[in-house]
This record gives structure tokens, C-alpha cells and sequence, in this order.
């Protein structure tokens, strides 16, 4: 660590007294952390002058935190202040996973598979729009963007259900490369959602090279998280092996009892390919419960053409007894009525149900827990669902890999958002640093922040965050270590996280003593294109 700053100006401000984990894994040292112009500039025992000084003593001062895995492009235009993510210390968000991005959007075939950021804006064209719609809220955290194939595919195909034609291949290749070139930092896929489940291989194989062509990282869902986990896995794994391409396998989980015990495989699958030399590594929420789409539980005919085309097979009697004969055959392995709690509709005539089970909704209607699941979407043609299916075994031994990145899967920003959400959105990093903190779980504190932060940001290539170091960006965070803690739990999700008392962003206090200062500095990031 540095101990003397050269430069004869004051700092603009000094956190003082803190125990620092600087991002890298290493223990704890004491010192300060002055700041000028946004970046960090000088670590150690400094006596310079500052303008503004914090008191850090008793605090853990930390990298802020970088959410490898979020979907707050959905939110942040609509909820800058990003409550949720200060109150755990987050400051850089990363977008556009599970195949789903608000851009590209082609206005000519209207909306594709998610809406704009914003209630009345506009669909973005591209990442350019996107980021003016962003940066026009003034956020107060980062946001780094993928493009999600979904989202392509949306804008070349729609949502038929077919191959793509060369063409139309070829088509979404150039998006995703102005998409790169605009700045965005990955590609994503959501091979279970459609109509990204309508890819084959060889597509995925196509828009991964062309993410490699271009340096992006290559985020994905995979195709299945139940009984076809290993192949699934190793279909992604013969995809990067194929196009070199720096491969993120997005919250691994094994969903469905019958699964239980298989994310030990995985890992293996993943160590192996590591020693063979493919970049690979993964990242989970702390939680053994899922948020997803009631739709993905469906078989992917019954996707074909989108969500009004689900509604008509629904209407159709023999249409819809074939897609509940489909679906009662997974009852008990990956569909668990029990187990699945209704997050968040459209107002409807079963919104009266949004936070009970569909094993619940099943007694009260007299039906299967298939038929209440198809009862429910042909009322509101989408509805988020809590999906209790993983082992909590599980969820500690994908945690406890040395590659593996704290990530949200998050969206909601804001505690007034209403529904029935999952804890996460409020709740994950709290309760990872709160169980290190206390000596509980896999990890140690400096092992949970590196998690949080180096790690992630190496992942995603943010070369200037994740570290506490002189002339990285002063994006920081001091908690108590005593008191840091989750308070969002399943039956009342909406609780912002305790124990993080500062949070900077870009060197401005944004948290102060457990309080908002209104100050709003978040920018979108932009990766910088290699030199040639």
C-alpha cells in the first residue's frame, strides 16, 4: 500500500480508520483512502490534507461491490437512486443476462422480448439509446451492458419458432457487433426462455464467435437446470472450447429433487475445462430458490410465436389439455406446484393469489397444480414466480468454488416496488458478507469480497474497479462488520439489507452514515475496443 501522495493539492476527501480489503482476496490492513477527481489517490497512513474527511474506524472499506448478474436495465431509468443496491454497498450493475437486453430493438417489428427503461420511453435501437434513455435519470450506480440473444433473435426473427436462415444469422452477428462496438461488455444467452430456447448449437456457436471476434465476455443461462444439467453444461463448454470465446455460466444451480447432488459434476466439468485452458467460470445467488417466468415451465411448441400465440393455444381446448399433460409430466421433478410462489402479475382475475403457492391456488380451484398454472397465465399471459427447487447443500458448494462470483440475479431497485419478489433483490451480498462476517458458510470476509468485487470486475473487464488502489475509479463501500446483514427474507421480501454505512460512487458520498445524500453519479460504463 502507498503511504505518501506527491501531489501538494488536498484531497477531496479521506476515508479515515478503516480495516481495507482491497478487492484481491488478501487480509485486512488498516488505513486510510483519500480520493481526488474520482479516483483513488493514495492508501495507507496519509497525513495530506482533505476537504472532506469520513470516519471509517470499526468499518470494513471494500472495492463497491460490481452485481455480475443483474437485470436492472428493466428498472434503473425507472428507480435511479437504486436504493436496494446502496444499501448493500453495489455500485456497478451488470445487464443484459439471460439472453434478455432492452437493445437492439428493430421500431419497424415493434417491441421484442422486454420493454424500454422506462414506463414511457421509447424501445432503444441500440446500445447508444439505451444509454442516453439511462443516463438522462442520472442514476447513482454504474451500469455495464451485454446484448442478450433473446433480444436479437426477437429483432431478426421475432419469436418463431425455427432456424435462423444465413441471412438472418448473419443479421444478428452485425447487431451484436455494433452493439460491441457502441461498448457493451458481453453477449448473453437464456437458452431456457424463449425465443433464445429456439436457438440450435450451431447458432449459439455462431453469435459466440463473433462475441469472441470482438472480445466480449459470453454469459448463459443454460439450456436446462434440472434433469439435462450436465449436457446443457457441456453443450456451453464445447461452445467456448469451439470459439475461444471467455465463457460466464450464469447462477449454477440443479433444480427439481431428482437433480440434487448434480452441481458437483458440474463443477468438475468446469475444473476440467479450466486445466485444458478454457476460460470458464460461474457465479450464484445465495438463496435455493429461483425467479423466473411461470412460462418457462412450458414446453417450447407452446412459446411459438409469443405470448398471444400462448393465449390462443390456452383458448383452445386440445391445444391446451396437451400442453397441461405436458407440463403434470414434470410435476414433482422440476415442477414443483408447492414450491412455486406467485411473484408479480399484471392486475387480473387471479392476482388475488400474488404471493401463494400454486399448490395453493390448485386447493382453492379444485384443480391440478398444472391446470392452476395454466388458469393463471391465460388470465395474465405473464406472471414472475419464487421457485423453491435447489438444495441449500448446493448453493454452499457452487459458492465455496474459487471462481465462482456473489451474484444478484436482481431487478427490482426499489422496496415500493409491491408484489411478492425474491429476497435476493435486497438481500444477497448482505447475507454473504453478514455469514463471513460471523464465520458461518464457505468463505472468508476477504474471500466474500473478492467475490464481490475483483473477481467480478475481472470477468466482465472493468480494468479500473473492483480494487482499492491508487488510480482505480473511487468506487467504495464501508460496512460493519458486526452488523451487516440481509432483513429481505421470503415472506417479507421487501426489506432493504442493514450494516453498510458508506457508499461512494466515482469518489461521491452517495451513503453517508446510513444515509442517502440524494447525489446521483452512476454513468453508463462503455468497454473500450482493443487496439488494433
Amino acid at each position: 500500500m502507498s503511504r505518501h501522495d506527491p501531489s501538494p493539492l488536498p484531497y477531496d476527501l479521506v476515508v479515515r480508520g478503516a480495516e481495507v480489503l482491497d478487492g484481491t482476496g488478501a487480509p485486512a490492513v488498516r488505513a486510510d483512502v483519500a480520493v481526488r477527481s474520482g479516483r483513488i489517490a493514495g492508501v495507507g497512513d496519509l497525513v495530506g490534507r482533505a476537504r472532506r474527511e469520513v470516519d471509517a474506524r470499526g468499518l470494513v472499506l471494500a472495492p463497491g461491490l460490481v452485481d455480475l448478474h443483474s437485470h436492472a436495465d428493466l428498472t434503473l431509468a425507472g428507480a435511479p437512486q437504486a436504493e436496494g443496491c446502496l444499501r448493500q454497498g453495489v455500485t456497478t450493475v451488470v445487464t443484459g443476462n439471460c439472453g434478455m437486453s432492452p437493445f437492439p430493438v428493430d421500431p419497424a417489428a415493434g417491441p421484442g422480448v422486454l420493454p424500454g427503461p422506462g414506463p414511457d420511453a421509447p424501445p432503444p435501437v441500440d446500445l447508444d439509446a439505451f444509454a442516453a434513455a439511462v443516463t438522462a435519470a442520472r442514476p447513482a450506480v454504474n451500469l455495464a451492458a451485454q446484448v442478450g440473444h433473446g433480444t436479437l433473435r426477437a429483432a431478426v426473427l421475432g419469436s418463431a419458432l425455427r432456424r435462423a436462415s444465413a441471412d438472418e444469422l448473419a443479421a444478428m452477428c452485425e447487431l451484436l457487433g455494433r452493439a460491441a462496438r457502441q461498448g457493451a461488455f458481453g453477449f448473453s444467452t437464456g437458452l431456457i426462455y424463449a425465443p433464445g430456447s429456439f436457438a440450435d448449437a450451431a447458432e449459439v456457436r455462431a453469435l459466440a464467435a463473433e462475441a469472441h471476434r470482438h472480445g466480449l465476455l459470453y454469459s448463459t443461462h443454460l439450456r436446462d437446470e434440472g434433469d439435462a444439467l450436465l449436457p446443457a453444461l457441456t453443450e456451453a463448454l464445447d461452445t467456448a472450447r469451439a470459439t475461444g470465446v471467455r465463457l460466464q455460466v450464469s447462477h449454477l444451480k440443479a433444480m427439481g429433487p431428482a437433480n440434487h447432488g448434480k452441481v458437483h459434476e458440474a463443477l468438475a466439468l468446469i475444473d476440467a475445462a479450466r486445466a485444458a485452458g478454457v476460460d470458464v467460470a460461474t457465479d450464484v445467488y445465495p438463496y435455493a430458490a429461483s425467479s423466473t417466468r411461470l412460462s418457462s415451465r412450458l414446453p417450447g411448441w407452446a412459446l411459438d410465436g409469443g405470448t398471444p400465440e400462448l393465449l390462443a393455444r390456452l383458448a383452445d381446448p386440445v391445444q391446451r389439455e396437451r400442453i397441461g399433460r405436458e407440463l403434470a409430466v414434470k410435476e414433482g421433478r422440476t415442477f414443483l406446484p408447492e414450491g412455486t410462489v406467485l411473484a408479480a402479475m399484471a392486475p387480473g382475475p387471479y392476482d388475488r393469489y400474488t404471493g401463494a403457492t400454486l399448490r395453493e391456488v390448485a386447493l382453492a380451484e379444485g384443480v391440478g397444480g398444472a391446470e392452476a398454472a395454466l388458469r393463471v397465465l391465460a388470465g395474465h399471459g405473464e406472471v414472475l414466480i419464487v421457485n423453491h427447487a435447489m438444495a441449500e447443500a448446493d448453493v454452499a458448494a457452487v459458492l465455496a468454488g474459487p471462481h465462482t462470483a456473489v451474484a444478484s440475479d436482481g431487478w427490482e431497485l426499489d422496496a415500493s416496488c409491491g408484489g411478492h419478489p425474491h429476497p435476493r433483490h435486497f438481500g444477497t451480498f448482505a447475507r454473504v458478507l453478514g455469514a463471513a462476517a460471523r464465520g458461518e458458510g464457505p468463505l472468508t470476509l476477504p474471500q466474500a469480497v473478492h467475490r464481490m468485487t475483483g473477481l467480478p470486475a475481472d470477468r466482465i473487464g472493468l480494468a479500473d474497479r473492483g480494487r482499492v488502489a491508487v488510480g482505480r475509479v473511487a468506487d467504495l463501500m464501508a460496512f460493519d462488520p458486526r452488523t451487516v446483514t440481509d432483513r429481505a427474507t421470503y415472506e417479507h421480501p421487501l426489506r432493504y439489507a442493514a450494516g453498510v454505512a458508506h457508499v461512494l460512487v466515482a469518489g461521491e458520498p452517495v451513503l453517508l452514515d446510513g444515509e442517502l445524500t440524494g447525489a446521483r453519479p452512476g454513468a453508463v460504463l462503455r468497454r473500450a475496443r482493443p487496439s488494433a
